[in-house]
């Protein structure tokens, strides 16, 4: 696995969050290498986990998922096997877009997608029935304002200093 990212890693990481489909060529040609040299670098990124991989963002309201919502979850145990029984059964639902294991108000905070109202509620009343479920709460979003890929500048500025004995 790669330690350390140089300056030309973090510019491939920051050209391909804005557009992963640009070719190895063009791709070279907006970081300053050979495309045999970027393919080879993306190849090393891929395999030290740097990149989880590509895909394309769909609109979920053309599609017709009307509702996205972000719900939060109480378990009545938190012991590792109610957890793992927990994230398995949301695994199975394809509503489920995400799922984050989080400190505080709650256990989980998933984000949820539907077709309807009387479809979400549903999903609701599924997990409510699920054992060791305690609490379920959700918030229907109106429109989401920013999408934005990962803030590179830090990781860049690290990358580009010499690290210190």
């Amino acid at each position: 696995m790669r330690e350390n990212l140089d300056a030309i890693d973090v510019k491939i990481l920051s050209e391909l969050q804005n557009d992963g489909r640009m070719t190895n060529s063009d791709l070279g040609r907006r970081v300053g290498i050979s495309p045999t040299q970027c393919l080879r670098r993306v190849r090393a990124l891929r395999e030290a986990g740097y990149i989880k991989g590509f895909r394309a963002f769909l609109d979920e309201r053309r599609l017709g998922l009307e509702i996205t919502s972000f719900v939060t979850v109480e378990l009545a145990s938190q012991a590792e096997a109610q957890l793992a029984a927990f994230e398995g059964a949301v695994r199975d639902l394809p509503q489920v877009r995400e799922c984050w294991l989080v400190s505080g108000g709650a256990d989980y905070v998933l984000k949820c997608v539907a077709r309807s109202v009387a479809d979400f509620e549903a999903l609701l009343l599924q997990f409510a029935s699920w054992p060791n479920v305690g609490k379920v709460r959700s918030m229907l979003t109106l429109r989401n304002t920013k999408d934005a890929p990962l803030p590179l500048g830090a990781v860049l500025s690290q990358a580009a200093s010499p690290s210190l004995p």
